[in-house]
């Protein structure tokens, strides 16, 4: 038996021992991985210094905050989303207990990615911790110094059955899904992300794939230009543009490419000095083997902002590319890296003319200071999502569902989202075995005159809790007119 199986039979004979289900366990274990993030702060930084050359302060904002976040958003609401759910009656069921109840899925895959991979890894964990799931993580091994950090220190803080870290490249993620999950969430590319889909086929296993593609971004010439650029700058070269909803390409009128261009060039001198190389806060492509790719996209393209390299350092400059149309090398695959083409088009409707015409993206950016050209942009083109005049930010709200659409990817996560995705809805209706009399109406033989009762007692629908509340307000009005007679109206 493979170390895989063995992790995944070890977590499926855990969970089957119910320890998962009272929200007590699950209290304690998310408590746990809190008290992992805290104590664990400078090992997370230095892992991720290693695979990706982040500063430690890049690592807090873009890592640790955000899954901070989610685990005390669980913790605060966890009572609230495990809680039945009634549900509207129709008169037939209007005297049954009719309601949805949360339960957990079973044990759940959650294989990580390279760029981010404490965030994309355990943000996943936090929800199906939530939901009552067992889970094993496969983080990426490309980051291998987190990986490693990883399966060293969590078991150190979280049930080491219930929840295993298995490491390993290419073999060891086939074999685990070689192994029956009762849900699978793979964050990374389209290529892979098909290999996961069969596999998890095999075993009619449900899925969550937080892929990426090629995300838009149209500027409007009318908007504000150092504004966008800065925010544009911002949010491509985060961590070296690997981050799967960077901006991917600019879309913008032949008018403005120049300032456009000389914006983007004084943000990058502001973020990360004249020389890149030497900013702490700028990072490093992950491995030589991303970085000639990365290098290659460049063949075809003029280079207006940077292009310095060192492939001995897996360096790359924040570098902005003209010329490009939309045959060109750059615009062939998702970039994952420093590279931002300009490509230029006659305004919104070939920029939505353009958009359309490719696969749906992760997201949809768009500047401007028109209310309704934003308003034709969410109307006009698909995406996992859209953001208005700023990017990347759309992540850190939890209250909204973060995941793509087509071949950016399906199911979603975040917040109440996660825990909803691994959680299974189960309806329940509990009636009691009294007042049969009511039955008639759907038993044999079928008359018209039962026919028309059924009718009434199926279609019409009843709002117990409307019912309810005008039920109190009954109560008052009648509390209220007794303490008049009784009280107020002898004075």
């Amino acid at each position: 038996m493979s170390r895989e199986q063995q992790a995944v039979q070890r977590a499926r004979s855990s969970f089957q021992t119910g320890r998962t289900k009272p929200l007590e366990f699950r209290i304690q274990q998310l408590k746990k991985l809190l008290l992992f993030v805290t104590e664990r702060r400078s090992n997370i930084a230095d892992a991720v210094k290693k695979d990706l050359a982040k500063s430690e302060n890049g690592t807090e904002l873009f890592e640790v905050m955000g899954l901070e976040g989610e685990i005390l958003l669980a913790l605060e609401n966890l009572s609230q989303w495990a809680a039945p759910r009634p549900v509207e009656k129709n008169l037939l069921t209007v005297a049954d207990e009719v309601y949805i109840q949360p339960e957990p899925l079973g044990v759940v895959l959650i294989i990580g990615a390279w760029n981010y991979p404490w965030a994309v890894t355990l943000q996943p964990l936090v929800g199906a911790i939530a939901a009552g799931n067992a889970a094993v993580m496969k983080p990426s091994e490309v980051s291998c110094h987190s990986a490693r950090a990883m399966e060293e220190l969590l078991p150190q803080y979280l049930d080491q059955d219930l929840y295993p870290v298995v490491t390993g490249g290419v073999p060891e993620t086939q074999e685990l899904l070689k192994q029956r999950f009762d849900h699978i969430f793979y964050t990374g590319n389209n290529t892979v992300g098909r290999l996961v889909m069969g596999a998890a086929a095999h075993h009619l296993t449900p899925v969550t794939l937080e892929m990426g593609g090629k995300s838009p971004c149209y500027i409007d010439r009318n908007s504000d230009l150092p504004v966008a650029c800065r925010r544009i700058t911002w949010g491509k070269f985060t961590n070296c543009g690997q981050t799967c909803i960077a901006p991917d390409y600019i879309l913008c009128e032949p008018s403005i490419q120049g300032r456009v261009v000389e914006e983007i060039s004084r943000s990058i001198r502001e973020f990360y000095t004249d020389d890149p190389k030497t900013c702490e806060d700028y990072g490093r492509i992950v491995n030589q083997r991303h970085f000639k790719r990365v290098m290659a996209l460049m063949e075809g393209s003029t280079v207006a902002v940077g292009g310095q390299s060192d492939e001995s350092q897996c360096y790359i400059a924040p570098t902005v590319l003209t010329g490009v149309t939309g045959a060109s090398k750059v615009m062939r695959e998702e970039i994952f890296g420093p590279l931002l083409p300009v490509v230029t088009v006659s305004g919104v409707d070939e920029a939505v003319h353009f958009i359309n015409q490719r696969e749906k993206p992760l997201v949809v950016y768009v500047f401007s200071s028109d209310s309704q050209l934003i308003r034709q942009m969410v109307a006009d083109t698909s995406s996992g999502a859209l953001l208005a005049n700023d990017c990347l930010v759309h992540f850190t709200v939890s209250a909204l569902p973060f995941g793509g659409v087509g071949h950016s990817g399906m199911g979603c996560y975040h917040g109440r989202h996660t825990f909803e995705r691994l959680s299974h809805l189960r309806s329940c209706l509990v009636k009691q075995l009294g007042m049969e009399g009511l039955n008639g109406v759907r038993y044999p033989p079928h008359t018209d005159r039962k026919l028309s009762w059924a009718r009434l007692l199926l279609l019409k629908q009843v709002d117990v809790g409307r019912l309810q509340r005008l039920l109190a307000v009954a109560v008052l009005g009648g509390l209220a007119a007794f303490v008049w007679r009784r009280f107020l109206r002898r004075r």
